[in-house]
C-alpha cells in the first residue's frame, strides 16, 4: 500500500506543480488506503491536498487502512479531511487532480450510495481525473461497468495491467503500470492476496438469494455423501442458497447431513435423461451449477451429464465440473465450453480429456494445462502437489496443501470452494486459484492441529478462518520454508 499510493503521488508530482490542488476520493477498503497514501505523500511535497472519505470511518476494518486514516487525521495543517457518510455530503468540486480511490479490484454487484454519488460527483467536476489501479464501477477482471463508472483521463494501476482494463478503455483512458515491488512469484502462486481481491461488504439491506444460488448435481447409490461436502464448503464461502439435486438414496444422505441443506429428490438409483425435465427449472434459477461429485459412471448418467451440460451451457451460467463428469466429455478436441467454465481434474481425469497424462515436470505440465485451456474454452485447475490453473492465456499455481489432504471427499470440499464463488458472481479463474489457495491453506491448518488424521469436515470448518484471514497460513508456509 505505501509503495502504491507513493507511486500515484510520483505520477502527479511529475505532471503537475506544486501549485495545483488535489482532491482524493478515497473509499474505506484498500483501494482507499493507497489514496491515503498519496495525499499524505502529496502533502509532504507541497501540494494543496483535500481528500474526501466516501464513507464512514467506523466501517474501516484493513489495519493498515486504519494507520493511513489516523495518520492523516494527525495532519491538521497539510490536509483537509472530509468524511462523507452519505450522499447529502458529496457535492461537485473542481480540482486540478481529481483521484479516484474509491473501490479497486474485487469489486462486484451494482454500486450503491454514497459510492455511486462520489462517481457522478468526480464525472461531473471539471479536473484531471486518475483512478487508481481501476476506474470505480468497473469490473477489473471483465471489464464490465457496474452500473455507472469513474471515466478516468488516466488509470495507473499496480504491477500488472488488470484484465478488465483492456475491455474498458473508455473509462480507464491511458493506462500507467507502477513497478511497487511485487516479486515475481506472487503473480505466479496464489496467495493471500487472492483471498483479499474477492471480498465484498455486505450492505444492511442485503436480502436472501443476492449472494448466489447454487445448484449441486450429483450423487449416486454408492457415493452419498459427495454431493453434501461440496454444498457445505459452497455455504462456509457465503453463498447464500445452496441446493443440492440427488438420487434418491443420497438426498436423504444429504438432508440428514445438515439442515441447512436444500435437497431436489431425483427418482431413482442414479442420474439419467429422464431427470432433465425436473433439472430445467433448477438450473434456470440457479446464479451457478456444479456437476460430478458423486455421480458414479453408468452409461445412463453419463448420458444424461452430456445433456446436462449442453443446457447449462445454452443458458450461460457459470458451470463447475469435476469427478465422474468427466468421464461424459471424453477427449477435448474442440472448443466444447464457454469461458465461465471451471474444471478440476486430478492427472487420471486429465487423462480422460486430453488422451493422456501430464507430465510430471511443472514448465511442461503448466504449459499442457494453458494448451487443455485453450481448446476446450473453460478454466483448468490440474489437481496435484502444486496446482496448475489456467484460463488459456494465464497460469497461477498453487503450493498450499498436505499429504493428509489424500482422504477421500477433499476434493468435493474444493469444489464446493470454487463453485460457491462462481454462483456469488466471481470470475472463474480467479474463482478456481482462490478456491485451490483456501482448500489446501484449511487442510494445512487442520493438519497442524490433527496431524494425518483429516476428514472432510475438518476442512470445511476451517474455510471462514482462510477466507477472514488468508494470512494465518503465513505461520504454516514459512515453517516450510526452513
Amino acid at each position: 500500500m505505501e509503495n502504491a499510493g507513493r507511486s500515484v503521488a510520483d505520477l502527479i508530482v511529475g505532471r503537475f506543480g506544486k501549485q495545483s490542488t488535489v482532491l482524493v476520493y478515497s473509499g474505506t477498503g484498500r483501494n482507499g488506503g493507497d489514496g491515503m497514501v498519496a495525499a499524505r505523500h502529496l502533502a509532504s511535497r507541497g501540494f494543496k491536498v483535500i481528500l474526501r472519505l466516501v464513507g464512514s470511518s467506523k466501517t474501516i476494518t484493513d489495519p493498515v487502512v486504519h494507520q493511513n486514516w489516523f495518520a492523516l487525521k494527525a495532519m491538521t495543517e497539510s490536509v483537509e479531511i472530509e468524511e462523507c457518510r452519505d450522499s447529502s455530503l458529496l457535492a461537485r468540486t473542481d480540482s486540478d487532480v481529481l483521484v479516484d480511490a474509491i473501490l479497486g479490484t474485487g469489486a462486484k454487484g451494482q454500486l450503491r450510495q454514497p459510492i455511486r454519488r462520489a462517481v457522478q460527483v468526480l464525472n461531473e467536476s471539471r479536473g484531471f481525473k486518475l483512478a487508481v489501479d481501476v476506474p470505480t464501477g468497473v469490473d477489473s477482471d471483465t471489464g464490465e461497468v457496474l452500473g455507472d463508472a469513474v471515466h478516468a483521463n488516466t488509470t495507473i494501476t499496480f504491477h500488472a495491467t488488470k484484465p478488465g482494463l483492456k475491455n474498458a478503455k473508455n473509462f480507464s483512458g491511458e493506462v500507467v503500470v507502477a513497478d511497487i515491488g511485487i516479486p515475481p512469484e506472487a503473480s505466479t502462486y496464489a496467495g493471500p492476496g487472492d483471498v483479499q481481491a474477492i471480498r465484498v461488504r455486505r450492505p444492511a439491506l442485503s436480502h436472501k438469494g443476492q449472494y448466489g444460488r447454487l445448484l449441486v448435481i450429483g450423487g449416486s447409490e454408492t457415493f452419498t455423501g459427495a454431493p453434501a461436502l461440496c454444498a457445505l464448503a459452497a455455504y462456509r464461502t457465503g453463498t447464500d442458497l445452496v441446493f443440492v439435486a440427488a438420487p434418491e438414496r443420497s438426498a436423504s444422505v444429504v438432508s440428514s447431513m445438515s439442515p441447512t441443506l436444500i435437497s431436489l429428490r431425483l427418482p431413482g438409483e442414479m442420474l439419467a435423461t429422464r431427470h432433465l425435465e425436473l433439472l430445467r427449472d433448477p438450473i434456470e434459477k440457479a446464479t451457478a451449477v456444479a456437476i460430478g461429485p458423486g455421480l458414479g459412471t453408468s452409461k445412463h448418467t453419463l448420458s444424461a451429464i452430456g445433456s446436462i451440460l449442453t443446457i447449462v451451457h445454452q443458458q450461460k451460467k457459470p458451470l463447475f465440473v469435476d469427478a465422474d463428469a468427466f468421464k461424459a466429455i471424453g477427449v477435448i478436441r474442440k472448443r466444447i465450453f464457454h469461458d465461465s467454465t471451471v474444471l478440476t481434474p486430478h492427472a487420471g481425469e486429465f487423462k480422460c480429456i486430453v488422451g493422456k497424462l501430464p507430465s510430471t515436470e511443472l514448465t511442461t505440465r503448466s504449459n499442457e494445462v494453458k494448451s487443455t485451456a485453450q481448446k476446450s474454452g473453460g478454466v483448468i485447475l490440474l489437481k496435484g502437489n502444486v496446482d496448475v490453473i489456467s484460463d488459456g492465456a494465464q497460469v497461477k499455481f498453487n503450493r498450499t496443501g498436505n499429504p493428509g489432504m489424500t482422504v477421500g471427499g477433499t476434493g468435493d470440499v474444493l469444489s464446493g470452494i470454487i463453485s460457491g464463488l462462481l454462483a456469488q458472481g466471481v470470475a472463474p479463474f480467479r474463482a478456481a486459484v482462490v478456491g485451490a489457495f483456501v482448500s489446501g491453506a484449511a487442510g494445512d491448518l487442520a493438519q497442524e492441529r490433527l496431524g494425518y488424521h483429516l476428514t472432510p469436515t475438518d476442512l470445511i470448518e476451517l474455510i471462514p478462518k482462510v477466507m477472514d484471514d488468508p494470512m494465518c497460513h503465513k505461520a504454516i508456509f514459512q515453517k516450510r520454508l526452513q
